[in-house]
């Protein structure tokens, strides 16, 4: 399991979080790909790495045609996320942070849920800072967020209705129940975006978690701190013990009155869910009839999001959880050339040594798709170029 750590030393916004997370090793190119789900027209994305007050980080910017209309409601929001065709877990997830934020708004402003609109927020720069956020994380791998305490900055902050102290009050909401620290920087420090995509991913706050390192990001904002850089630290690692395990959660539920077309629709909906993995397996019920057991493997932090798919789209009344430990690989990525286009392999080592590699289906089943040719062909290409590969 990957853990990433969020050290919030000079506070934290949404292009602040996606750039620490493609300084640590988020592929910028597979980011546009998922971003392109959102069918959004009129921006373009930017990571670049530069130096801020000496310190090497990246720059994440969104940089949107003349035009867009910033101030949008939640239900507007809502329907470009759902319109699109983004990844399961990046849409839920991204709807999750921006609902929160309208629930921080309209505690803060007295006002039902559905009359909020968003300002800043609004805006498709925001809306992408929030979708690229959760893509990133995806693509690293990462299943726990934990943050440290937040620094939110200091004095006022000049927002549409007036000059309000920082953190102004639709931020102070979101900080409820959350640890927040000081500081004599001037200005605000954590930007609403920051706080929603944070306190709702995050499943505890405080210092740093025992793990083992195994990256760590630096996204620049785009202040000069007159104490301290405008920099977010991401590390991320590995729980701290045996490499090769982690814990698991098995879902399970029998089913003899569901058609094989539901429970297949089913298997799909729980992979965009995030299960590890999902089947069925014959079996036979009480009344001599014949019915199967549904099952997902599930890391612990998704199980409820899981457990919810399992009951919408099946007609079963329960569940069962186990939670179990599994030994596993290290794993890893690496990018063979072919005459076919860049193949991901992915790597298993245990103790360091490769015990097996393969290529990545999905990469090689694109590349036939756009070259005519038959798949085993560009797979077959991948490993070849794998066995060339030095060391």
């Amino acid at each position: 399991m990957t853990i990433a750590y969020f050290d919030c030393f000079s506070g934290a916004a949404g292009d602040m979080i996606v750039g620490a997370l493609v300084d640590a090793g988020a592929p910028v190119d597979r980011l546009r790909e998922i971003l392109a789900g959102l069918n959004v027209p009129g921006y373009r994305i930017e990571a670049a790495k530069v130096s801020k007050q000496h310190f090497a980080a990246t720059r994440f910017c969104v940089h949107v045609e003349p035009g867009d209309k910033p101030h949008r409601h939640l239900k507007d929001v809502l329907a470009i996320l759902r319109a699109g065709k983004l990844p399961e877990p990046v849409r839920t997830q991204a709807e999750r942070i921006f609902t929160r934020l309208a629930e921080a708004e309209a505690m803060a402003h007295g006002v039902p849920i559905e009359k909020i609109h968003f300002h800043e927020v609004g805006a498709i720069d925001a809306i992408v800072d929030v979708v690229a956020a959760v893509a990133a994380l995806d693509l690293l791998g990462v299943r726990q967020v934990v943050c440290s305490p937040l620094v939110v900055g200091s004095g006022v902050v000049r927002a549409e209705h007036g000059a309000m102290p920082v953190p102004a009050p639709g931020t102070a909401a979101l900080l409820q129940g959350v640890p927040i620290a000081e500081c004599d920087e001037p200005g605000e420090l954590l930007t609403p975006t920051g706080a929603a995509v944070l306190t709702t991913l995050a499943e505890r706050y405080g210092p740093l978690p025992s793990l083992t390192p195994q990256a760590v990001g630096y996204g620049a904002g785009t202040r000069d701190g007159r104490h301290r850089p405008n920099l977010l630290r991401v590390i991320l690692g590995s729980p701290v013990g045996d490499p090769g395990a982690d814990e698991v959660v098995i879902l399970e539920a029998n089913l003899d009155d569901c058609t094989g077309e539901a429970v297949g629709h089913c298997l799909d909906r729980l992979f965009e869910a995030g299960a590890l993995d999902a089947y069925c397996l014959p079996i036979q019920m009480k009344k001599s009839r014949p019915g199967l057991i549904l099952t997902a493997l599930a890391d612990p932090a998704d199980v409820d999001r899981l457990e919810e798919v399992i009951f919408r789209e099946t007609t079963t009344f329960g569940v069962r959880r186990h939670t179990t430990r599994r030994s596993r690989l290290a794993r890893e990525h690496q990018m063979v050339q072919t005459p076919f286009g860049a193949v991901r392999m992915k790597i298993g080592r245990k103790a360091g040594q490769v015990v097996t590699a393969a290529p990545e289906f999905e990469d090689c089943r694109r590349l036939a798709h756009e070259a005519g040719v038959a798949l085993r062909v560009v797979m077959d290409a991948a490993r070849s170029a794998w066995e060339r590969t030095p060391g």
